[in-house]
């Protein structure tokens, strides 16, 4: 395990310091073959378990049961960071659903992943009044300047994949970030490599640096890649969602030149990096099964699609989108009720061609069949 004591291995959800190191003057005994190969096979299974736990259908709800009924007449402002992305659509699309069930009005703008545009969108957004701000994708530090007018004028503030951790975002004032663990997400995202490899992945890792959240996701993926002694980390790869179309089929054929065989794994912090790769690999003659992709988020169509037909991608930790919009409107309500966000976090769940059929993978997306929808009507006292 390089070192690595393989409880950190299995557990670490950032590039950290292992926490055991020999002490100075002190020579390690080497270990034998036989404790290598029994800790590797240990490392294997203990894996294999934390897989195997996040493939399951998630169907239990885990969620909130109470809360204030529907807060009347409010209007809600949704700042996109592009709707290009599967992830940010789906999160809309169910905040949408969600509203003309509370009864709300909502005004979505897209930023098509644009600087300028954001803080023009953003401007916008205030002078239409309204009584809250949705923010869909965009990282919440970054926009913090822009965001104080909304806070000023008590507007409330929720967001969807804002920052690195779910919850209230320290330093803004978003009131709460709607997601699942995104380092939790990693985790299973880079052990699904390590275990449909046998220990022996090849690893490519694609993210954007601009966000903070996908430095963490993509520093998360790289540190359980390294813990593995039979993988190898190729290559990090910094690319922007926003141009990943015209990024993406050049950056594939290069690394293609420079790893060839040696690139069996492609892990990447959304699936839409895949939908320019995969072109790219099949033009290169590649069969399906000669490069594995897995997406720590966030369960597009596209991805349900490959999935399904075994087209290279083998995995996707899917964010349950719609339940996400659901969720982001009950926050909101609470906030103006007067009351505390939830701080629920959706348990994580890996999408595979063993389970991608369930839980509204008929439908290429990830809808748990927990209810929630019922159970937000309940607490809303909506019909």
């Amino acid at each position: 395990m390089r070192g690595l004591p393989l409880a950190w291995a299995l557990t670490c959800a950032c590039a950290c310091v292992p926490p055991i190191v020999a002490a100075q003057g002190v020579t390690a005994a080497p270990a034998s073959a036989a404790s290598v190969a029994g800790s590797t096979r240990s490392f294997l299974a203990e894996a294999k378990r934390i897989v195997d736990a996040a493939s399951r259908s998630v169907t239990p709800w885990s969620g909130p049961r109470t809360g204030p009924r529907a807060q009347p007449d409010k209007h809600i402002a949704v700042l996109a960071e592009d709707l290009r992305n599967g992830g940010v659509l789906g999160v809309v699309d169910g905040m949408l659903e969600a509203a003309k069930v509370i009864g709300w009005s909502v005004k979505v703008f897209d930023s098509e992943g644009l600087q300028d545009l954001r803080l023009k969108v953003l401007e916008s957004a205030l002078a239409g009044h309204p009584d809250g701000l949705i923010i869909a994708g965009a990282d919440a530090r970054a926009l913090a300047p822009a965001l104080r007018p909304f806070a000023d004028r008590g507007i409330p503030i929720v967001g969807w994949h804002v920052a690195a951790q779910a919850g209230p975002v320290p330093g803004t004032p978003v009131a709460m970030n709607v997601s699942t663990d995104p380092l939790e997400v990693a985790r299973v995202t880079a052990l699904a490599a390590i275990v449909q490899s046998g220990g022996q992945a090849g690893v490519v890792v694609f993210t954007d640096a601009y966000f903070r959240i996908a430095r963490d996701k993509a520093d998360a993926m790289a540190a359980v890649i390294r813990a593995c002694s039979g993988c190898t980390l190729l290559d990090m790869r910094d690319v922007a969602i926003s141009r990943s179309r015209e990024l993406m089929p050049g950056t594939t054929r290069a690394l293609l030149a420079r790893y060839g065989k040696r690139w069996t794994y492609a892990l990447a912090i959304n699936d839409i990096y895949f939908d320019y790769a995969a072109p790219v690999l099949t033009q290169a003659g590649m069969p399906d099964s000669a490069l594995s992709m897995l997406s720590a988020g966030d369960g597009s169509e596209s991805a349900f699609l490959r999935i399904r037909t075994g087209t290279f991608q083998t995995g996707t930790v899917a964010e349950p989108l719609n339940l996400h919009g659901w969720q982001l409107i009950d926050e909101m309500n609470r906030l103006f009720a007067g009351e505390s966000v939830t701080n629920y976090v959706v348990p994580v769940h890996l999408v595979t061609a063993d389970n991608v059929n369930a839980d509204g993978g008929d439908r290429l997306i990830y809808d748990p069949a927990n209810g929630y929808r019922n159970i937000y009507r309940h607490i809303w006292q909506r019909p």
